[in-house]
C-alpha cells in the first residue's frame, strides 16, 4: 500500500493523529497517521453503517 495517496480531513491541521483513507474498488482501506503500518480494510456499505451510528450516538454507551 506504499503507492497509493492517502487522503486525511481536511479538519487536520497539524497532520498528527489523523485517520487516513484510500478508496479502492468496493473497498476502503484505513490507517492511523502516526501508526501507517497497520492498515484496516472495510466495505463502503459497512463504513456508513458505523458513521451513520456514530452520528446518531448510539455508540456512546457501550461498554
Amino acid at each position: 500500500m506504499s503507492d497509493v495517496k492517502w487522503r486525511k480531513s481536511s479538519f487536520s491541521t497539524d497532520g498528527a493523529n489523523c485517520v487516513e483513507l484510500v478508496a479502492a474498488p468496493g473497498c476502503i482501506y484505513m490507517r492511523e497517521s502516526d501508526e501507517p503500518e497497520a492498515v484496516i480494510r472495510t466495505t463502503p456499505a459497512a463504513l456508513g453503517v458505523l458513521i451513520r451510528a456514530v452520528k446518531a450516538g448510539r455508540l456512546d454507551r457501550i461498554l
